[in-house]
């Protein structure tokens, strides 16, 4: 490409804002795409509005228009146009486990809008991600691309599955039709971080944090009060869960809560029953979220609230092994039991 047509780098190679003053304001409009790739079970959860922020592809689509509308805000050299339309469109892929994101934009200016269209697109995509990665961690997003420009010194069109004429520098998600790649990388399950294992010798008391636990499968934490034949064998609680509480102004830490292990970076409360997680070297099986609070508990009654009734998962052992903080929390397989609130009494 010669240094000519580069028209945002002047004659010393420096950046510039192209002066477009003197062109005569004409109808333009842009279509840009993008792709999002996730687990199947994702993909499900995302059509029966099921996720834990409610309308992905609802918000999505806000997201995108807003970010369309500050363009010259987020590219340097972009220039502010008046945008008469912009919209975005989903279509569902489920035979690839994907989303297909168009946004299509319109003005009648002296530039074109195909940055407005690509940072739509892409905003919305990173926006899927964002509502979705409760569940799904290891979403792909990828495919960013022009599709359609009209307007301007030329018209430019390629369609989504048109192969690129740019070399990509790596491999990327596969998009021709039949491959099954992309849903094999975005299957990568949720994945976070034990923080603490905690136990106590009596029930209805906080538990301690201990520098290693060893858990008995279909019985729990070995010298654990709440370990036994029953369903709520296990107890577990997002750290980020605790810190609403300390944000509330309790003192409060692993364990307070009478959790056996203290979790980050993976949204228990949202994972369904009857999933099964991998912590350290034992396998768990969700069998309920949340329990009903039969008396206000010492926390309640400083704070005004409580987590664990609706953020504390519970589960039973299905394979034993020894657990200590750092190891890791891994979604082995999604449930298919309910969710949230709803789940509490799921196991009772």
């Amino acid at each position: 490409m010669e240094e000519s047509r580069l028209t945002h780098v002047d004659a010393a190679g420096e950046a510039r804002m192209v002066d477009v003053g003197g062109k005569q304001p004409t109808r333009r409009a842009a279509r840009a795409g993008a792709r999002v790739w996730m687990a199947p079970d994702t993909l499900r959860l995302l059509k029966e509005q099921a996720l834990p922020k409610g309308d992905v592809l609802a918000v999505a689509k806000v997201a995108g228009i807003m970010a369309a509308k500050k363009t010259s805000e987020l590219i340097p050299l972009c220039h502010p146009l008046f945008l008469s339309q912009v919209d975005l469109t989903f279509a569902v892929v489920d035979d690839d486990s994907r989303i297909d994101i168009e946004c299509t934009t319109h003005t009648e200016d002296r530039t074109g809008v195909e940055m407005e269209a690509l940072v739509g697109a892409a905003t919305a995509a990173i926006t899927i991600y964002d509502m979705c990665k409760a569940v799904d961690r290891g979403m792909v997003l990828g495919d960013i691309r022009l599709l359609e420009k009209t307007g301007g010194k030329e018209d430019y069109a390629r369609p989504f599955d048109a192969p690129s004429p740019t070399p990509r520098c790596s491999p990327g998600p596969p998009h021709a039709a039949g491959n099954a790649a992309p849903a094999i990388l975005a299957a990568i399950p949720p994945a976070g971080t034990v923080v603490a294992v905690n136990v106590s010798a009596a029930t209805g008391e906080r538990k301690t944090s201990s520098p290693e636990v060893l858990l008995v499968a279909e019985h729990g934490i070995e010298g654990d009060a709440h370990a036994g034949a029953w369903h709520r064998q296990i107890s577990l609680l997002a750290q980020e869960s605790i810190d609403k509480m300390k944000a509330a102004g309790l003192d409060v830490g692993p364990g307070a809560f009478a959790e056996n292990i203290t979790t980050l970076g993976v949204e228990v409360a949202a994972l369904p029953v009857h999933t099964t997680v991998e912590v350290g070297e034992a396998l768990l099986e969700i069998t309920q979220i949340g329990k009903e609070c039969h008396s206000r508990c010492a926390i309640y009654e400083q704070a005004g609230d409580c987590v664990m009734p609706r953020e504390g998962v519970f589960a039973r052992v299905l394979r034993g092994g020894k657990v200590t903080p750092g190891d890791e929390v891994r979604v082995k397989a999604w449930g298919t039991g309910p969710r949230g609130v709803s789940a509490q009494r799921a196991g009772e």
